[in-house]
């Protein structure tokens, strides 16, 4: 079990140095990988929950969104991405509960850009020719 313990931990610690993972992550993963590995080298099959990859009531954080199709992390999910997924942003937020309305990005850009459009205006200057 150990060796299966090392390589987890190996693999994890690589996906943990390019994106941002809580406590809780890092732990389910290097269980799920070690069981993983452990399973693979015995000659048995492992069965890939194709469903999610995160929760998505966790996925939208202040530096990052996850995708819950794949977990990689991203500050926007663009059309490209998601097509990748065979899905439009529309399809995604249905699939996995979301506001229609809810941009697919994380929370820092969005108060970000919601800053930018109140010190714009661009609704005062639309009357004015």
């Amino acid at each position: 079990m150990e060796d299966y313990l090392k390589e987890a931990l190996e693999i994890v610690k690589a996906q943990a140095g390019v994106r941002t993972m809580t406590e809780e992550e890092i732990t389910s993963m290097v269980q799920a990988l070690s069981e993983g590995i452990k399973t693979i080298s015995e000659g048995g099959s492992v069965e890939i929950d194709d469903e999610t990859a995160v929760d998505p009531s966790k996925a939208i954080r202040e530096k990052s969104i996850l995708c819950c199709v794949c977990g990689k992390s991203f500050k926007i999910l663009t059309k490209k991405h998601l097509a990748s997924h065979g899905l439009t942003a529309d399809e995604y937020r249905e699939k996995f509960g979301y506001k229609k309305k809810l941009p697919l990005v994380c929370k820092s850009l969005q108060r970000e850009r919601r800053k930018k459009m109140k010190e714009m205006k661009l609704w005062t200057k639309r009357g004015k020719k």
